[in-house]
């Protein structure tokens, strides 16, 4: 094992240890002996048998049946998710064709970040994550339930799942995934168009056209954002069957691996000989796991904090020194948009996860010694599925890449190093997406600030022609607990434009980007934000700033006695937590932790939940 991350493993064991020691006692305290439904009063369990259809009914109260639960975040409004209309069926027949039962336990809400972005909506987005995880203990508190499938694909619905499932680790979790649409318009094409539109050479008709053979179909969008990182996260979380996140959507290959993820699922569960619950396969290896694997493909920058949440609901503490450590020794070996010119499709077609893996294992950059839904060991997911008489069976994955464009050795990566940076200074400690930036001279920016307080401001400020210059744009009161901590991904056209213009340009932030960000070089997440008090709030037009990736630097170059005279910049939020619904969400966006805390409020009271 490379010493590095053994240190950091070894070093994120001890950090958890108490907490990791609590949450595994409380898993051990609730297994059960037998079927969980029988410990119900009769009452209570014929209010469950009420429902019942078909062999249902005779299946609960059969003692030697376990019971799956189904979560699903299935919507037909976001396209990730519209193909989980049809994954209830397969999957009770599946759990059934068994020896089990399946019962749809609840759904949870799906929001496309794509469709709010820059809109009011996306000031709910990451809360929904909270939502998410409160909505699947809803689901699975009846206490019927022997194990569990969920369902669920993007930026916070996936980690969500995750973090509300963790509350009941003592019950084995297969997460099935939905699958990528294929492949539309190339993003780079896409996105000349969207600058195109910016500065007014081509109109709407054209704009939408282009977007829409970009998201043409059901399933997954096609770059390498917080979706796909989300599914890459799983795999390596040893959530996924091996080899099935990239699958395409509505193939036959993909209904079959759902079956066999809900074949597995029934053989996990306490009443069986591989009793294998949640909290023994998120663990802290496998966590480590997941940090290498996106380190190594130039993950989302969301993930610092999903992965943080994550881990935090199973009792392991983990924070942004052990992402940077990581990152400063993982290769880069695989490069898609916006790390590269092709998209998940070419990295599923390259050799995709079980080249990934085999790679990473050769590199002994993970741990091989980790508990999966598909049994123990990593080793396993150096194996790819394939159709077999419309079963799903797996043959060892390729020894090397179709496309050494796409998928790199570990012996000849990319870079030498991963995707992010953590800067520090005195405006805080943020996030660094380096992977996505082509010259890596933009790692380096000293500019005069240019402040604004939302967006639109800085939208403003590029229609009347005011962002020609050399600027670090300063967007603050963006964090968890100002409004949400939003996307801003919108911006970053108005920015590129500035910086094809030949001026320098960088941005800092305390909200977050979309993975699917690059070009600009931005520190975001910037904690502490503006609104608790951060030194974001004291920033004012013309002071310099310094971004130094290679040194990890983030620094605002003003005297310090200069700084202690200024009064923080109060900034009027009440017409972005009002409207839409976005009120109603007050009482959670109060209690956000801070970015590198995971940003959530399910952990705010207590240590463990």
């Amino acid at each position: 094992m490379h010493t590095t991350v053994q240190k950091v493993t070894d070093r994120i064991i001890e950090r958890s240890k108490p907490h990791r020691q609590k949450y595994l006692q409380r898993v051990a305290e609730a297994k059960g002996d037998g079927v969980f439904r029988n410990k119900l009063p009769c009452s209570n369990l014929a209010h469950d048998l009420a429902g019942c259809v078909g062999t249902c009914r005779s299946s609960l109260l059969d003692e030697t049946i376990p019971n799956i639960a189904i979560i699903s975040a299935y919507n037909d409004m976001v396209s990730a998710h519209q193909p989980y209309v049809k994954y209830p069926e397969i999957i009770k027949e599946a759990v059934a064709q068994a020896g089990g039962n399946a019962q749809f336990a609840g759904g949870v809400p799906a929001m496309c970040d794509g469709v709010t972005q820059g809109e009011p909506g996306m000031d709910m987005s990451l809360v929904s994550r909270d939502v998410i995880a409160m909505s699947t203990v809803i689901g699975l508190s009846h206490n019927v339930f022997d194990g569990a499938i969920l369902l669920g694909v993007c930026d916070k619905i996936l980690p969500g799942l995750l973090m509300g499932g963790l509350q009941f680790g003592h019950l084995p979790m297969i997460l099935i995934p939905a699958g990528p649409m294929t492949s539309g318009i190339a993003n780079k094409d896409k996105n000349k168009v969207r600058e195109a539109f910016a500065k007014g050479e081509v109109g709407h008709d054209e704009l939408l056209s282009s977007e829409i053979k970009a998201y043409h179909s059901p399933g997954t969008c096609t770059f390498y954002g917080t979706a796909n990182s989300n599914q890459l996260m799983a795999e390596m979380l040893g959530m996924h069957l091996p080899g099935s996140s990239f699958v395409n959507a509505g193939t036959v290959l993909r209904d079959a691996l759902t079956r066999s993820a809900a074949e597995q699922i029934t053989s996990l569960t306490h009443l069986g000989e591989d009793y294998t619950p949640l909290a023994h396969i998120i663990s802290e290896k496998s966590i480590v796991n997941a940090i290498v694997g996106l380190m190594a493909t130039g993950g989302s920058t969301n993930e610092t904090m999903h992965l943080v949440a994550i881990a935090r609901a199973a009792g392991i503490r983990i924070d942004w020194n052990d992402f940077a450590e990581l990152s400063d020794i993982t290769p880069l070996l695989v490069r898609i948009y916006p790390n590269g010119s092709g998209d998940i499709n070419s990295f599923q077609q390259a050799g995709g996860m079980a080249l990934l893996v085999k790679e990473l294992l050769e590199g002994e950059l993970i741990h091989e010694d980790v508990q999966t839904v598909a049994g123990k060991g990593f080793a396993r997911y150096t194996e790819a599925p394939l159709l077999e008489d419309e079963k799903a069976v797996w043959q060892q994955g390729p020894k090397q890449a179709e496309d050494p464009t796409i998928i790199s050795k570990v012996s000849e990566p990319f870079e030498t190093m991963g995707g992010i940076k953590v800067l520090s200074g005195n405006l805080g400690r943020a996030i660094m997406k380096i992977s996505a930036l082509a010259d890596g001279e933009k790692t380096f920016v000293e500019a005069p600030a240019m402040v604004f307080n939302s967006q639109q401001e800085l939208e403003d400020a590029f229609k009347a022609d005011k962002l020609k210059r050399d600027m670090v744009a300063v967007v603050r009161f963006q964090g968890p607990r100002a409004n949400g901590m939003p996307e801003l991904h919108k911006l970053i056209t108005h920015l590129s434009i500035t910086m094809d213009r030949g001026y320098q340009v960088g941005l800092v932030t305390d909200g977050r980007l979309s993975g699917a960000s690059g070009k600009v070089p931005f520190a975001i997440h910037c904690t502490p934000e503006a609104a608790t008090g951060g030194l974001l709030a004291k920033v004012q037009d013309g002071d310099m700033i310094l971004m130094d990736a290679h040194n990890s630097v983030l620094e605002l170059k003003v005297d310090a006695d200069e700084l202690n005279k200024r009064t923080p910049y109060q900034y009027d939020l009440d017409s972005s937590r009002h409207g839409l619904g976005r009120q109603i969400f007050a009482p959670l966006r109060k209690n956000l932790l801070g970015a590198e805390e995971g940003a959530s409020s399910i952990f705010t009271y207590t240590d463990e939940v």
